[in-house]
């Protein structure tokens, strides 16, 4: 895949300043997709100079317009949405179908902010006849958006669509892993949009730690892991917006039907082979129901079809790269040793690509890292418990806080479980969904601030107030 020209500026591509270069590898054949730069300092100014020179002209433009722009924006993007969801399944191997939903949402997403954008403002006061007080929600100017490589479309989308609506500039830069996909967005993007209002720089943290802590931007926003976001945080001169790892606990009730619990522990664990922020990463699964569970558990997981992603009848695909499975392995591999027991997969295939099969351990114990530590891929580790109680205790364990799932029958445990357990989502009797513009707040190690959601467009603005006192003349 050629592409000679990766920095996007002033409306048009340019070469990087850069010298260095990277390559993104298909993970299901090892091929080599393409090469990109690395990103320097230099690209990060050109970009930020860029965004920071459109800012006073595209704030200037009417809520409405910036929407009409988003919303033909949003067109685009479904109009190539094959060609974007291709992208995504080379570069980090995601089956194809849900390749095309990440795109679909992305598209949604920008409708949504379109929509949402011209509706957005503030409280007004009466203090007097005379006096009035009224607060208006203005951009914060230029906005770093940092993302990650696990759904590179629907992310990009909802920051950038927030930020831009709201009358902000952008500069994106894409994950190291997924930069064609980048690339391909922010063209689209751009093609509705004013010249400097939408910028990209590639790389990794030699690109994202000086655009990180450029002095010219007003926010960062940043999905991605807890230590990247820890140094983003660190090393930024503004507002941090951060959506980052998770340990998602799930919790299985005496009363919850088995076979259907375990259909949604899979659906949890399994999806885009464990790597979604909000994936299952521990089960908690009372006694009395735990044996025919688990057994359900290894069943579903067995009839996943493991290939590459781009095969329409591919229901689980590859790891992103080499490098994440062995840590996932590792994991798997830590916890038989320390007494858990794999009963079905824990074993790396022979053969090209990042492939790993779905896991599912019993037997495991608080200490071990697969309980502890994220493992972002395709691994069910279950603990059985004897109550409640004990499940809500277990689940709030840990530095996490971002997500976490009840299947339960009982109205005063699912009640319990939304007020005890100590994350920004809780989910009852379903692993995902949730109502579109849906927004949370992620608690601990998993972040800052609201993602996505009416409430993204607070975080992409400041608040003025202004009072205003009649002059009378005759005084």
């Amino acid at each position: 895949m050629t592409r000679t020209e990766w920095l996007f500026v002033d409306g048009a591509w340019r070469v990087s300043a850069c010298e260095a270069t990277m390559t993104v590898t298909d993970p299901a054949t090892d091929e080599p997709v393409g090469r990109f730069p690395r990103g320097c300092a230099e690209d990060v100014e050109a970009a930020v100079a860029s965004a920071r020179a459109a800012a006073p002209g595209w704030a200037r433009h009417a809520p409405a317009e910036r929407g009409t722009l988003l919303r033909r924006a949003a067109e685009r993007v479904r109009r190539h949405a094959d060609e974007l969801a291709t992208l995504v399944t080379r570069e980090m191997g995601k089956p194809i179908g849900d390749a095309r939903g990440g795109v679909d949402a992305g598209a949604g997403t920008l409708e949504q902010y379109a929509e949402l954008g011209p509706l957005h403002g503030a409280r007004t006061l009466q203090g007097g006849w005379a006096a009035t007080d009224f607060m208006v929600r203005e951009p914060r100017g230029v906005v770093a958006v940092i993302t990650p490589w696990n759904d590179p479309v629907a992310i990009a989308c909802g920051l950038i669509g927030a930020a831009l609506v709201t009358g902000n500039t952008v500069v994106h830069k894409p994950s190291e892993r997924t930069p064609h996909t980048g690339a391909r967005l922010v063209e689209l993007l751009a093609e509705e949009l004013p010249p400097g209002v939408l910028t990209m720089v590639t790389g990794d943290r030699k690109a994202g730690a000086p655009l990180a802590a450029h002095p010219g931007l007003g926010l960062v926003a940043h999905v991605g892991s807890t230590r990247a976001g820890r140094r983003i945080a660190a090393a930024a001169h503004c507002r941090v917006l951060r959506e980052n790892g998770g340990k998602d606990a799930l919790i299985v009730d005496a009363d919850a039907d088995p076979k259907w619990a375990a259909e949604q522990a899979a659906l949890g664990c399994f999806a885009n082979a464990g790597q979604i922020c909000t994936s299952v990463e521990r089960i908690y699964v009372h006694r009395g129901v735990a044996e025919p569970f688990t057994a359900a558990l290894v069943a579903a997981a067995e009839s996943l079809r493991m290939g590459p992603g781009l095969d329409e009848a591919t229901t689980l695909g590859p790891l992103v790269d080499r490098r994440l499975r062995d840590t996932v392995h590792e994991h798997v591999r830590a916890a038989v040793a320390a007494g858990a027991r794999a009963l079905t997969g824990g074993r790396i295939p022979e053969g090209p690509g990042a492939f790993y099969p779905a896991t599912v351990l019993a037997g495991c114990t608080d200490e071990m890292p697969v309980m502890r530590e994220e493992t972002f891929g395709p691994v069910a580790a279950v603990r059985v418990v004897d109550g409640f109680d004990e499940a809500i205790a277990l689940a709030n364990t840990g530095e996490y806080g971002l997500a976490a799932t009840v299947l339960t029958g009982s109205l005063p445990h699912a009640q319990r479980a939304w007020r005890e357990l100590r994350a920004g989502t809780v989910k009852v009797n379903a692993v995902f969904g949730g109502a579109p513009g849906g927004a949370a707040q992620p608690l601990g190690a998993s972040g800052e601030g609201f993602g996505y959601g009416p409430e993204l467009l607070d975080e992409m603005t400041h608040t003025k107030v202004v009072h205003i006192t009649t002059y009378d003349r005759g005084q």
